[in-house]
């Protein structure tokens, strides 16, 4: 549960890592990542899943709290909030393929928090937003490249 009054806190963001089956490997790398990531202030970490999918179509949903091997992630572990509840993860399974293990990280993006509420305040409301994947900068990148290079 956030100490922070809602009118202060910044967006909330969520991805999914799916892994394939038998291939599920949360690597310390990444848990570094994330602690390196809370540790400058950039983000809060809400809520950590571990989903898996089994061949039926069933889905499991893990807490980190009940993942034996924490780890870096063990300082993490106090601030999480179990934000989301069964059809969330139902919703958010439905991407993975049969066989495969997932993780689920719900973040507020702490270094965006003094705009958003500026916004609020100024009688603003975040109507859109969304990612373009990195896929289709790089795809764009090279096509540009590839313009320049013919001198068109």
């Amino acid at each position: 549960k956030t100490s922070k009054p809602l009118d202060e806190l910044g967006p909330v963001d969520y991805l999914v890592v799916e892994f394939p089956a038998g291939a599920s490997n949360f690597t310390g790398e990444m848990a570094a990542e994330l602690v390196a990531l809370v540790d400058a202030g950039t983000i809060r970490v809400i809520d950590v899943l571990i989903l898996t999918k089994n061949e039926d179509g069933s889905v499991e949903a893990m807490e980190l709290s009940d993942v034996p091997e924490l780890g870096e992630l063990q300082a993490l572990e106090a601030e999480l909030a179990e934000l989301l509840a069964e059809e969330d993860v139902l919703h958010l399974a439905a991407c993975m393929e049969p066989g495969s293990t997932a993780g689920v990280l719900i973040w507020e993006n702490l270094w965006a928090a003094p705009f958003a509420s500026a916004a609020r305040r100024a009688g603003g409301q975040l109507i859109a937003n969304g990612r373009i994947p990195i896929q289709a900068i790089i795809a764009s990148l090279e096509a540009d490249e590839a313009l320049a290079t013919e001198g068109v």
